[in-house]
C-alpha cells in the first residue's frame, strides 16, 4: 500500500502542475485523472466509470480568477483509487466524493494565501536586484508548494484508508468552511468582473445581457446556453460571410488566386 500510495500521490502531482509548469495537457479534468487511476491499480472500467461520473459532477464549476472551487480533481484520484482497492459500489465510492473535494477547496485556498506570500517576496528580490531569488520562489518554492498540496493529502487517504478522510472533514469547523466558502464567492466576483472588464465592448456586451436574460428569466442551463450560442454563432456568421456579400473579401480572395508564390516580390514596388 505504501508504494500504491506514493505512485497516487506523483499522479496528483502531475495534474496539479498541470497548466501551471508542465503546459496544458488536460490532466486536470477527473475524467482523465480517474482514468490513468483505473490503469495504475489495474482497472480501468472502474476507473472510466468513476471519472465519467466526476466529470459530470463538476461541470458546473469554473475557476475563475483567483477562486478556488471544490477541488474535485483531488476528489476524482482518491475516489477512483478507494472505489478500485476496496471493491465498493459505485455509490458508496461517489458519496466521498463531495467531502473530499470540500477539503481540497480548503487546502487550495491555504496553499494560494502561501503562494501569495511568495510572490511578493520575489517582488522584493526583483527590486534588490537578487533575480536568482526571484526564479526560486516562483519555479522551485511554488512549485513544491503545488506538489504539497497534493501529494500529502492524496498519499495519507489511500496509505490511511478514507475513513481518515472523512475524519479530518468532520473536524473542520463549520465556520471556517463557510468562511472559505463565501470567501471564494467573493473572489468567483471579482474574477468574473476582471474577466468582463477587459472582454466587453459595445460589440459584445449585448450578447452577455442575452445570456443574462436566458438563465435569469427562462432558466436554461449552460448546457443549453453554449448550444444556443453555437447555433446563432454560426447564423451570425453565415449572415456575415454569405458568397456575394462585402466586395473587399471577394477582391481579397481574386487577389489570392492570381498571387504566385514563385514570383519574386519587390519590397520596394507600391
Amino acid at each position: 500500500m505504501l508504494g500504491t500510495s506514493i505512485i497516487l500521490g506523483l499522479v496528483g502531482v502531475f495534474c496539479i502542475l498541470d497548466s501551471r509548469l508542465l503546459g496544458r495537457l488536460n490532466l486536470e479534468r477527473p475524467l482523465i485523472t480517474s482514468t490513468i487511476v483505473g490503469l495504475l491499480l489495474g482497472d480501468l472500467p472502474t476507473g472510466l466509470a468513476v471519472g465519467a461520473s466526476m466529470e459530470l459532477m463538476s461541470l458546473g464549476l469554473v475557476n475563475i480568477g483567483a477562486a478556488a472551487p471544490p477541488d474535485m480533481n483531488m476528489a476524482a484520484i482518491i475516489t477512483a483509487a478507494f472505489a478500485i482497492l476496496t471493491d465498493a459500489t459505485m455509490e458508496t465510492a461517489l458519496a466521498l466524493a463531495v467531502p473530499i473535494a470540500l477539503l481540497g477547496q480548503a487546502i487550495g485556498v491555504l496553499g494560494r494565501i502561501l503562494l501569495a506570500n511568495l510572490t511578493h517576496v520575489a517582488d522584493n528580490a526583483i527590486s534588490q536586484g537578487k533575480f536568482k531569488r526571484a526564479w526560486q520562489m516562483h519555479i522551485v518554492w511554488g512549485t513544491l508548494v503545488y506538489a504539497l498540496m497534493y501529494f500529502v493529502p492524496i498519499f495519507l487517504a489511500i496509505y490511511a484508508g478514507t475513513d481518515v478522510v472523512q475524519m479530518i472533514v468532520s473536524v473542520i469547523p463549520g465556520w471556517l468552511t463557510e468562511g472559505l466558502n463565501l470567501g471564494t464567492k467573493f473572489l468567483t466576483a471579482y474574477g468574473i468582473a476582471l474577466l468582463m472588464s477587459t472582454m466587453l465592448n459595445k460589440d459584445l456586451t449585448v450578447y452577455f445581457f442575452l445570456g443574462f436574460f436566458l438563465v435569469g428569466y427562462l432558466g436554461l442551463n449552460i448546457t443549453a446556453i453554449a448550444i444556443f450560442a453555437v447555433i446563432a454563432a454560426v447564423v451570425l456568421s453565415g449572415l456575415k460571410f454569405k458568397s456575394g456579400g462585402g466586395g473587399g473579401s471577394a477582391h481579397a480572395a481574386d487577389d489570392l488566386d492570381d498571387y504566385d508564390p514563385l514570383e519574386d516580390d519587390d519590397p520596394l514596388e507600391a
